[in-house]
């Protein structure tokens, strides 16, 4: 892909700066890009971004259990599980859109300007997902 086009990796490379400089917590970041991966099944993804999260000082059993988060409400805080219902109605956009009480929570918990940088970043590992998922990259050790 890098070499085939690489002017669309560059600009989506620089929509990611961006949202690295938004100003969210770089693990709220990860944990988007880890719940979206994990849903498109990309595992390549999956295993980048909890190596990332682990970096930046995540406790690995909130990891464990992300894909379950319903079940472990008290791991996340009430920003962290919005930005998981975010991730999960927006990455499974074709199901119901993204629901009004979700957006809405969204808004009051974070603002217009952040709740767009949020949407921005589910937008765009969604797109490195598709990237990852149709070239069959696997996970590297």
């Amino acid at each position: 892909m890098r070499k085939q086009f690489p002017e669309g990796v560059k600009l989506m490379g620089e929509l990611d700066g961006l949202i690295k400089g938004s100003g969210i917590d770089p693990r709220h970041i990860e944990l988007i890009k880890i719940r979206a991966s994990q849903i498109n099944g990309c595992a390549y993804c999956m295993n980048s971004h909890t190596k990332d999260a682990l970096q930046l000082g995540e406790d690995p059993h909130r990891l464990y259990v992300l894909s379950g988060w319903r079940e472990a409400r008290d791991w996340f805080s009430e920003e962290e599980q919005t930005i998981l219902q975010l991730t999960e109605e927006i990455t499974l956009i074709s199901r119901q859109g993204l629901s009004e009480a979700v957006y809405e929570k969204g808004l009051a918990l974070f603002g217009e300007a952040r709740l767009a940088f949020l949407i921005m970043a589910i937008v765009s590992i969604n797109a490195w997902n598709r990237v990852g998922v149709a070239l069959s990259m696997h996970p590297i050790k």
